[in-house]
């Protein structure tokens, strides 16, 4: 009996990558900036922050949307994108309207919701299963721990409670499975300032393995995720895009791959670590600081940064306007850059860090000039520490353009935009 041959796209292949379990291969060659394939997203959701200024079926942002009739808490472009819509908005539109203030499950669950309707009204292939289907995903079940088996009960609780009417459940084991596969294999679609949008589903797009040196990256428009090249790509190369934020030094790196994807990466930089002396610089004083000084600075940055993404987090679960909670973040942000800076440059990745969001509560509270100035400190060790054509560089020069705009610098604005 004649093996199956294997999925393809144009020019691609599903492949048994040697030590990383499935993959994607190149069947010819791609040229740096060349499409390599796009993908609808099989299911996705707005995240709630975002609605009334994008829209719930496509994500686009538009002004003048216009509002479900029932529930007036989703909004359209036209009757096409709601129509399209319903099928999907129907699961959530009789929970909102019953639960009203009280309706607040995670966007995990709303997309895994979403994915149990698809899975039975579709369960044929779709257009985004060429190359692997949802039903394929890896979970890493028999890797989760206590605290992690913990959380999806928690997940899968919130999803009976608020959807009851329109959704057929399997067994407490199958959704157990079901959350694993989408914390592992969801996506978070950003804008091109890299703000969370919302979060999807691409199966084509999650058969790549990852990759530290990644030679594609994933854009968005809208629900579709594109998949482009930043290196030059031969024929018979494992095609690699990144799983995470490439501006770490290596532990960092592999700690998040640890602990969101169960695997250590060994590409050719975490081989090396040739990029973590210069992410780590230290300040060049006549009485250096000692390694133990380092080590616990490093230490206190990586709490400080954990201690302000639950703090940022907190603000976002409270939807808050502009509150003392803001002054907070930004107090955060100064009080541990003026401590890291007495042994860190300011090129080293958790001073950039802090800068970065530092930056993001100026842009909050529309204070122009606060966010340009730590932009300005923050894009050169970007251009340094990030890989050649980096999502992250392009949207810093992004939102440096804009600011120069704003404060009415069209030569330096239009310089930044040409970047």
């Amino acid at each position: 009996m004649r093996p199956e041959a294997a999925p393809q796209l144009d020019g691609l292949e599903r492949f048994a990558s040697a030590g990383k379990g499935r993959g994607l291969r190149a069947r010819r060659r791609f040229a740096v900036g060349e499409l390599l394939y796009s993908c609808p997203a099989y299911a996705a959701v707005l995240t709630v922050s975002e609605r009334g200024s994008h829209c719930d079926g496509c994500f686009a942002r538009k002004e003048g949307l216009s509002k479900c009739g029932r529930c007036k808490q989703a909004f359209y472009c036209n009757v096409e994108c709601q129509k399209e819509d319903w099928p999907m908005h129907k699961l959530e539109c009789a929970s909102m309207c019953a639960f009203g203030q009280n309706w607040n499950p995670s966007e995990t669950v709303r997309l895994t919701a979403r994915i149990l309707a698809k899975q039975k009204t579709h369960p044929e292939k779709t257009q985004s299963e060429k190359l692997l289907t949802v039903k394929e995903f890896e979970s890493h079940i028999d890797k989760l721990d206590n605290e992690k088996r913990e959380l999806i009960q928690n997940d899968i609780a919130a999803l009976h409670h608020f959807y009851s009417k329109h959704l057929e459940y399997p067994d407490n084991a199958a959704l157990v499975v079901l959350f694993a596969q989408v914390n592992c294999n969801g996506f978070t679609i950003e804008d091109e300032e890299l703000s969370h949008l919302g979060s999807a589903i691409f199966p084509d797009v999650a058969l790549m393995n990852h990759s530290c040196c990644p030679n594609v990256i994933v854009t968005y428009k809208g629900t579709l995720a594109e998949v482009r090249a930043v290196k030059e790509i031969e024929p018979g190369e494992e095609i690699f895009s990144s799983y995470i934020d490439l501006l770490y030094p290596t532990e960092d790196r592999n700690d998040r791959l640890r602990d969101s994807y169960f695997f250590n990466c060994d590409c050719r930089e975490c081989i090396t670590k040739e990029k973590d002396k210069e992410k780590l610089e230290i300040c060049k004083l006549n009485d250096p600081p000692s390694a133990e000084t380092v080590k616990d600075m490093i230490k206190y940055a990586r709490n400080v940064i954990e201690e302000f993404r639950r703090a940022k987090h907190y603000k976002y679960i409270l939807c808050l306007a502009l509150t003392p909670l803001d002054c907070e973040l930004l107090e955060i942000c100064e009080l541990s850059l003026e401590k890291m800076g007495v042994v860190f440059e300011d090129s080293n990745v958790y001073m950039l860090h802090m800068m970065y969001q530092a930056m993001g509560v100026c842009l909050y509270v529309q204070d122009w000039e606060g966010a340009l100035r730590y932009g300005q400190k923050i894009i050169r060790p970007y251009s340094r520490h990030y890989p050649s054509y980096s999502l992250n560089v392009a949207s810093m020069w992004l939102k440096l353009g804009r600011l120069y705009m704003a404060l009415k610098n069209r030569t330096a604005g239009v310089k930044a935009l040409k970047r």
